[in-house]
């Protein structure tokens, strides 16, 4: 028999909370592998996949793809052991693709009997941070007041198991009998009406001769914000589904009713559009007044956005700048680029000139701690660098950045810098940084006073090098110059210490040479 299997969201680390999916990986009805990647979720610090520990049958998914999951909430139930034929038997009506318990039409899995040690066991153990399988230890789940569930629906029966004819097949087997088990409600518009979740899915709701289906929690919740009564909304998805488009085209007609004059100015063009044939212009309702737009400050975003705030409200920064003569650096690279050797890229020498740098001024290599009152120098040089992708800009870190040559630094930061761009980067590989270098060069500007990388003591920026009349050796020449600056905590050092750090930089830059008498 076979053993249907719960997988929540995993902790994922560094504090993170929650997670948002972005692309489901696997169907109900399909099969999946021991340590299979089910789902693609994205955190407020990478892209993730997240593995199943369990191999069987997917019975059930829970969240659509653009739902916020919090830690502990389930992804997907998993009959272990199961074939195609099991299912056929345990979800009445499911097929391989035919949508998900949450989202797309099929109904979710009953709940079976607490799994003995030895089902237990049939997980891998190797998910995520703070997740292991290895044991059936028992978990609590939070119940949240009204029975609301945090994905946007209602809370979930005890034990796993869904609503609907495979949930009420199941409700004997739940914790408490058939007395223990919850009824799922969604709010379906201002009234507060709600719904029980059904075979497909859906919250519907019986409303005089009409049913009103919804799965999205989102599409409830824009409903509800804006007053919007979903009774009233025709859903232009399968059977009735309302969508989030058939919600966002309802709002919009809502607004155009509500905006001043609008009634009169239909009432005035209805006659003469009747008279002529014409069809109204959307544009003398609507009005010319373009709708704001509303972006919401979540996921890599919104993280990015919390960091800036908490760096400009904890740390004393000031920034000092120098424009130096980067023609020799330039030349530098030319020559160590030679056919057959590996190839050195701008940002690598730069990197190395900062880990010399640091080397000769350690106070900026190093945090505060605001609870202990102490300056910690760190041992060890992890060098993060700004990468703009299109999710966002993110700061990957080269680990011992220190320790490293400079083709090292270059091969290691062009293979984060793809992995970056690809989205995959872990989160290793975006957390502990001791110094940041940006180079903002590549938008086009000359200088920046960038915002230090909490909880970091210090940024050095680089601007584009451009061809600018320069004195060369007592003599007017057309140098390629560059803008170096420097942001730094003021609780860990001193304007000299900075203003050292940073005319160290700018002789390396216009002498390369010079780094060799830091080896």
């Amino acid at each position: 028999m076979a053993v249907v299997r719960e997988f929540t969201l995993p902790d994922l680390g560094e504090g993170l909370t929650e997670a948002t999916i972005v692309h489901w990986l696997v169907e109900v009805g399909e099969v999946v592998a021991v340590d299979q990647p089910v789902v693609e979720v994205e955190t407020a610090k990478a892209m993730v996949e997240v593995p199943c520990p369990y191999g069987g049958v997917v019975t059930a998914r829970f969240g659509e793809e653009g739902a916020e999951v919090p830690v502990g909430e389930p992804l997907v139930t998993v009959a272990v052991g199961a074939v195609p034929d099991d299912l056929a038997g345990a979800v009445p009506g499911a097929e391989p693709g035919s949508g998900t318990g949450a989202q797309g039409g099929a109904p979710e899995a009953a709940a079976a009997p607490a799994a003995s040690a030895e089902e237990a066991d049939s997980g891998s153990g190797n998910v995520l941070v703070g997740y292991g399988t290895g044991a059936a230890a028992a978990r609590r789940r939070r119940i949240r007041p009204g029975g609301a569930s945090p994905l946007g629906g209602a809370q979930r029966p005890p034990g796993g198991a869904a609503t609907g004819p495979a949930g009420a097949a199941a409700a004997d087997h739940a914790p408490g009998g058939p007395g223990g088990v919850h009824a799922e409600a969604a709010a379906l518009g201002p009234a507060g009406t709600t719904g029980a979740n059904g075979a497909a899915g859906a919250v519907a709701e019986e409303a005089g001769s009409r049913t009103v289906a919804v799965i999205s929690p989102l599409v409830r919740r824009m409903a509800r914000e804006h007053g919007l009564d979903l009774r009233e909304v025709t859903g232009s998805g399968r059977d009735g589904l309302i969508l989030r488009t058939d919600v966002e085209c309802a709002i919009r007609e809502l607004r155009e009713r509500e905006l001043p004059g609008a009634a009169d100015l239909a009432g005035a063009v209805a006659p003469a559009a009747a008279a002529t044939g014409a069809a109204r212009p959307a544009e003398a309702v609507a009005g010319a007044l373009p709708e704001e737009e509303r972006i919401p400050l979540k996921g890599m975003v919104g993280a990015a956005a919390e960091k800036f705030s908490r760096s400009r409200r904890e740390i004393p920064e000031a920034t000092c700048w120098v424009d130096a003569d980067a023609t020799e650096l330039l030349a530098a690279r030319r020559a160590m680029n030679v056919p057959g050797a590996p190839k050195v890229s701008l940002l690598a020498l730069l990197a190395r000139i900062c880990t010399a740098a640091l080397a000769r001024f350690p106070q900026l290599n190093a945090t505060v701690d605001t609870k202990a009152q102490e300056i910690v120098r760190l041992p060890a040089v992890h060098l993060g660098f700004a990468a703009q992708t299109e999710r966002g800009l993110v700061v990957p870190v080269v680990r011992d950045a220190h320790a490293r040559t400079v083709e090292d630094l270059s091969a290691e930061i062009a293979r984060l810098t793809e992995t970056a761009r690809a989205g995959g980067l872990s989160l290793a590989e975006l957390t502990h940084g001791t110094f940041t270098l940006n180079n903002y060069g590549v938008f086009g500007v000359d200088g920046s006073t960038p915002i230090i990388n909490h909880p970091e003591a210090a940024m050095l920026g680089v601007g584009r090098i451009a061809a600018k009349p320069w004195v060369h050796e007592g003599e007017l020449a057309v140098r390629q110059v560059v803008q170096l600056s420097l942001t730094f905590d003021h609780r860990v050092c001193d304007g000299g210490t900075a203003g050292g750090f940073l005319r160290f930089v700018a002789d390396c830059v216009e002498q390369p040479a010079l780094l060799i008498r830091t080896l």
